[in-house]
């Protein structure tokens, strides 16, 4: 009698143990060391550490102390180059000269900007500008000048490579007046560098043009590379 409840009690256990093996459990799944696995398609939180492990393969003996373990930390995201180009509130002493409409150089483009859109003369005034280090859509406003806004949405072939920053003018007269001047300026708000890359990938027949699309695809391939430097870091 004991001899059929010994064999009883073993064709148990090895169902038991191949009915375990069809689950695909891990060891430690069996023995409850597993911790929680995040759901799928939840993305890694920055700042929370990782731990990653070798898979085994089927039929390797579980040893936990020969386990070797790998751990990481995401870093927060950084912002893209082309979301702004530098933190708003920043002041700077800059030089700048002034154009108007109906100047020889730009008579042909009216009184348009680069953008197509009318160049502006009221509580906000246009601005030219090279576009790879004032990028089109900033903001600035002149020390003195509380009440008036410039706003970068034009460009200039004399301006690529500079600083200056050209403001408009309705009348030569007043261009005229302005002359050059070297003026302190709070940045408002910083522009885009996507949008200045759309406007101008079209024209870079032009070689001013055409400069200032390449010092800004080599600024994001700097920006690129150091992110992807160090996005995270891992410790072995």
């Amino acid at each position: 009698m004991s001899t059929q409840r010994l064999f009883c009690w073993s064709i148990a256990t090895v169902v038991a143990v191949f009915s375990l093996s069809s689950c695909a459990l891990s060891p430690l799944e069996l023995v409850g060391w597993a911790s929680p696995q995040p759901k799928e398609g939840v993305p890694l939180q920055p700042g929370t550490r990782y731990e990653v492990r070798k898979a085994l393969a089927a039929g390797v003996p579980f040893r936990p102390q020969e386990l070797k373990r790998y751990y990481f930390v995401m870093d927060a995201p950084r912002p893209p180059l082309m979301a702004a180009a530098q933190i708003p509130g920043r002041r700077m002493t800059v030089r700048t000269t002034a154009y108007c409409h109906d100047e020889d150089d730009h008579i042909v483009y009216g009184v348009k900007n680069a953008l197509g859109t009318p160049l502006k003369f009221g509580a906000v005034r246009s601005a030219a500008a090279d576009w790879s280090r004032y990028p089109v859509g900033t903001r600035f406003r002149i020390a003195g000048q509380p009440d008036v806004v410039y706003e970068v949405d034009d460009y200039g072939s004399a301006l690529v490579g500079t600083g200056t920053i050209d403001l408009y003018k309705p009348t030569q007269g007043m261009m005229n007046d302005w002359g050059v001047r070297h003026v302190d300026i709070e940045v408002l708000q910083w522009g885009s560098y996507r949008k200045s890359m759309e406007i101008m990938r079209e024209r870079t027949r032009w070689p001013h043009v055409r400069r200032m699309v390449d010092e800004i695809e080599t600024q994001v391939y700097q920006v690129t590379a150091e992110a992807l430097r160090g996005p995270m870091t891992a410790s072995l």
